[in-house]
């Protein structure tokens, strides 16, 4: 059967690097964007440069019927969806919680809960006829430590996902579907630089056991376990890389 994934957020960061290796181990890749064309192009060509199959899909993953059309043109132009990876996300400005505006707060969580919520129904109502697919969520550390006085409303919405990956691994597994997570640690993309803080890695690096912080392509490598029939009795699962911490 041929496989077919959808990446949202993958023109970026943990996304980008997951979607260039799903198409190195065969997948043909949908690689979602919001804004920035340019980037997704860019992997689009190098994984088509290596034989392999990609389109950029433009969609907000907040909005519900752009969620709707994205997963409309996979199937259309790929074929029947068979993994999706959750990993569009955003972040904000470091700032303890009375300094955040509703519309802050509102956005994070738009993005990083009801976002990947509604790409994980409009998966499940195409995988679940079929008895068969994946999903993997990408969480983070931020879920168990909190982010006091930096961004406790992302760490927040991650926690949500850390509760929505149990829960639908329970409602989906008779349906053939397995759902997990993936919780980063400190990771060297560029998602630190759009919160105002492109120096964090330098100054949290002390923090981590194994002395250094990850890198993108490390997080890729578990997610592609996480959808592998190396997986096949992984559902529910928060798996946690990052470098023992």
């Amino acid at each position: 059967m041929k496989k077919i994934i959808l990446i949202t957020g993958g023109s970026r960061g943990i996304g980008a690097a997951t979607a260039l290796l799903a198409a190195a181990e065969g997948y043909a890749v949908g690689v979602n964007y919001r804004n920035n064309r340019a980037a997704a192009d860019t992997i689009v060509a190098t994984i088509r440069q290596n034989g392999g199959e990609a389109i950029a899909l433009k969609a907000d993953v907040s909005n519900e019927q752009e969620v709707v059309d994205m997963f409309e043109q996979v199937e259309q132009i790929l074929g029947p969806l068979t993994a999706l990876v959750n990993s569009a996300g955003v972040v904000d400005r470091h700032m303890p919680l009375t300094e955040m505006t509703a519309g802050r707060i509102r956005r994070i969580l738009d993005v990083n809960v009801l976002g990947t919520m509604l790409c994980s129904r409009e998966a499940v109502k195409r995988m679940a006829p079929r008895r068969s697919g994946s999903i993997v969520h990408i969480s983070s550390g931020a879920s168990k430590s909190g982010s006091p006085f930096e961004y406790i409303d992302y760490a927040a919405s991650k926690g949500a996902i850390d509760t929505f990956t149990i829960g639908l691994a329970k409602e989906v597994a008779k349906d053939g579907i397995r759902v997990n997570a993936v919780r980063p640690g400190f990771i060297d993309t560029e998602i630190h630089a759009s919160g105002g803080a492109p120096d964090r890695m330098e100054k949290v690096v002390g923090m981590v056991p194994m002395g250094r912080v990850g890198q993108a392509g490390e997080i890729a490598e578990a997610i592609l376990w996480l959808l592998s029939e190396k997986a096949s009795y992984t559902s529910g699962a928060l798996v946690d890389v990052a470098g023992g911490r």
